[in-house]
């Protein structure tokens, strides 16, 4: 038999064809096969089956076995594979999700190769393709609902009916959440709203945007924080460039080391902070399209440099002012200048006329004493003053 059978005794003293496979004469022995001759009956049986079946043609069958890759069907004495890929226009996980062993089902021939006698077989192919007009139905920037079908670690697969399904790419996921897996932000079966963001037919690929369906935080922040205007937030993180502050809706702001100190460098005045510090500044400027903000923190505390107010009394070369000693040093003095936020160096060549008294050593810390401006330079940010020049 084609089969292996425990009991022959159904075919006990019943004529059967048999094909003689090998003779031995002198011992008298023949060696027969029915099987051959079952399987050649079968083969022309199965030829004739398939010759009286067409592709495109539609036929009944049942569903004999099930495997991860698809379905057997029996068409009546001749078996065709239904591929999990032609099951159904949808995504399909595995074939038990469409059919069942037994079931009775409709199905279209798809292709025969009459060499090797396999069909294939599809349920799909019966049904309207639902990627027909898929542009019209689906006009870019619409926005729409979906459930989520199946994660990955580029995206997120969402369908968006029966049969149609779109990916929304870990980039349109999420304004803020750069590196984080999807399954960190939408979960399988869960309803989302999304966006159409491209629609290839030929290709059968939908792009989505799941962010867009929210507002750009950067937008948000930039209509409710104009520039100039201040802010608070934590610092999140000290490089080499400035500091990151955290502000809000999980958007960060920079202040770049120029704009932390009026009177010292960035690299110095940057030490006055650690993590988890809270800090206020004032926003400088927000590009939305490059999703940066940038912050300053000297711009709170005024630049003494800058051009004062109409009316207020301002330091110009050549007038006299007041300095008082900071701190004496061998080349000169440290000063700061009486009613104003300017420090600056008098050299030793500076403190007199006569060379004699030229000696920083001839003033204390506290002493105030009287001198004329000799630079007071606004864009270079310099300020000199010289007893010698009165």
């Amino acid at each position: 038999d084609i089969r292996p059978i425990r009991d022959v005794g159904p075919l006990m003293n019943i004529a059967q064809p048999f094909q003689i496979l090998k003779m031995d004469r002198r011992r008298g022995n023949i060696v027969v096969s029915r099987r051959t001759v079952l399987e050649e009956t079968r083969a022309e049986a199965r030829t004739e089956l398939v010759s009286n079946l067409e592709e495109g043609q539609t036929v009944d069958g049942t569903v004999k076995n099930i495997t991860e890759y698809g379905a057997f069907v029996d068409l009546g004495g001749i078996d065709g594979l239904l591929h999990v890929t032609d099951m159904a226009w949808r995504r399909v996980n595995h074939p038990s999700e469409v059919v069942t062993i037994g079931q009775q089902l409709k199905v279209k021939i798809i292709k025969i190769n009459h060499d090797t006698h396999r069909i294939s077989l599809g349920i799909k192919q019966l049904l309207t393709d639902p990627w027909e007009g898929i542009e019209a139905k689906y006009p870019l920037q619409s926005r729409l609902k979906g459930r989520v079908t199946n994660i990955t670690d580029y995206g997120a697969f969402v369908e968006l009916e029966p049969g149609i399904e779109g990916l929304i790419h870990v980039s349109e996921m999420s304004w803020t959440k750069k590196n984080v897996h999807p399954g960190k932000i939408v979960s399988t079966s869960q309803e989302v709203e999304v966006q159409i963001l491209e629609v290839d037919s030929s290709k059968r690929r939908i792009s989505l945007g799941l962010k867009q369906t929210l507002q750009n935080p950067w937008e948000a922040f930039a209509e409710k924080h104009p520039v100039g205007s201040v802010v608070e937030g934590e610092v999140k993180n000290k490089t080499e460039f400035g500091l990151f502050i955290g502000l809000e809706n999980d958007v960060d702001g920079m202040v770049h080391l120029s704009d932390l100190d009026w009177n010292r460098p960035g690299e110095q005045a940057i030490e006055d902070y650690k993590k988890g510090d809270m800090v206020k500044a004032q926003v400088l400027d927000v590009d939305v399209e490059k999703e940066r903000i940038s912050l300053g923190i000297k711009q709170l505390g005024g630049d003494k440099f800058a051009e004062p107010a109409e009316g207020a009394s301002d330091i110009k070369k050549g007038s006299i002012v007041t300095c008082e000693v900071t701190e004496v040093k061998e080349a000169g003095l440290d000063v700061k200048i009486v009613g104003t936020e300017f420090t600056t160096f008098v050299k030793r060549a500076d403190l007199a006329r006569d060379r004699a008294e030229q000696r920083p050593e001839r003033f204390a810390a506290g002493e105030k004493f009287d001198a004329r401006v000799t630079i007071f330079d606004r864009k270079a940010r310099k300020v000199s003053v010289s007893i010698k020049a009165l």
